[in-house]
């Protein structure tokens, strides 16, 4: 009798069973591992997924992890890595397109900013004034090395000489940029606000400063044809910034691999409903980046395409967000709201 008792219950138990997926980020003190940290906290569970945040050099490398890391189910990729991968795939690069053809974004989420850091004596102002300056781009194989690189290309039509550049983490960049002064500028690509500039102590502003955004220079005019236009506001930063930089930014985006095996769709399907479901819980209690995020799924850019298995579920997601109440109420309900939350439009119903 117990053994057919077992037999009939390890259906159940199996069923409730965790799956572990991970999910790769980038630098411990950059933004896309908190966001990471608040996906497996907040969405994974529900799904009955345990999700190992993993640190990254950034996201050239998560593609390739994403790719070919047992159990990498997730990434964060920036919209200019992803999009240099198609334009290698498409120019024939065979590498390239094993690469990328089998990835799938999940969702849109957010700017990521992009600080061009200098010393405070620099005379330095703007990011158009950085040609022929020694710069460090980030780790090899980071989503700020491409960022970096294709910045200065785009800015100067002509390549970041190998001579004026280093691949140094950012930490070690700006000991370097402040100690021995060897290097003019340091890149970082990070969304606001980033753990590496909030532990930044107020004498900060005695050591470093940001090169600022000119729209009036040419340069600038080329680097929007692929990069945002955005600002690092000082309240992100209050310990040492004093007053907004405007600079540019590139997009995040949460990718997936174009998974067939039905076990792993519907685990991922599941984590889409959740992802809909605990939503409004990531921008309450998540990073302040969620905020930014809006639960849209744009078109896409040519050679990009959405994970079907989850597509299916946001976008009817979003369409019950959208749909008029059928409440019998003639007005919806509204907490009380500080009237800074009003300014800013986030009173929730």
């Amino acid at each position: 009798m117990q053994f057919v008792l077992c037999l009939f219950l390890l259906p159940v138990v199996t069923a409730y069973s965790q799956t572990d997926y991970k999910i790769v980020t980038a630098s411990e003190r950059g933004t896309y591992i908190q966001i990471g940290r608040d996906l497996a906290k907040w969405v994974a569970p529900p799904a009955m997924i345990n999700l190992e945040v993993l640190p990254s050099n950034g996201s050239a490398e998560n593609v390739k992890r994403l790719r070919y890391e047992a159990g990498v189910k997730l990434a964060l990729v920036q919209s200019d890595v992803y999009q240099a991968f198609v334009d290698q795939a498409a120019a024939g690069n065979a590498a390239a397109g094993t690469l990328i053809n089998p990835l799938r974004v999940v969702l849109p989420l957010y700017d990521e900013e992009i600080y061009f850091v200098t010393r405070a004596d620099s005379p330095l102002t703007y990011i158009h004034e950085l040609k022929g300056k020694k710069i460090n781009v980030g780790p090899v194989g980071s989503g700020t090395a491409l960022s970096a690189t294709t910045l200065y290309r785009l800015m100067f039509s002509t390549p970041l000489p190998e001579s004026d550049a280093s691949y140094l983490s950012n930490e070690e960049a700006l000991l370097k940029l402040t100690n021995d002064k060897t290097l003019d500028a340091v890149v970082i690509v990070a969304g606001q606000p980033a753990k590496l500039f909030s532990e930044m102590a107020p004498e900060a502003r005695q050591y470093i400063k940001l090169l600022r955004r000119d729209d009036k220079a040419p340069e600038i005019a080329r680097a929007v044809t692929t990069y945002y236009p955005a600002n690092i506001r000082s309240k992100s930063y209050p310990s040492w910034m004093t007053e907004d930089v405007p600079t540019l930014s590139v997009k995040a985006f949460l990718v997936t691999y174009n998974y067939g095996k039905e076990s792993t769709q519907s685990s991922l399907k599941m984590f889409a409903e959740s992802l809909c479901a605990n939503f409004d819980q990531l921008q309450t209690q998540g990073h302040p980046k969620w905020l930014e995020v809006q639960l849209q799924m744009p078109v896409l850019g040519k050679g990009w395409k959405y994970y079907p298995t989850m597509e299916r579920v946001l976008r009817s997601c979003i369409a019950n967000k959208s749909r008029p109440s059928q409440a019998t109420s003639p007005s919806p309900v509204i907490r009380n709201c500080s009237q800074q939350e009003k300014v800013l439009g986030l009173c929730r119903m």
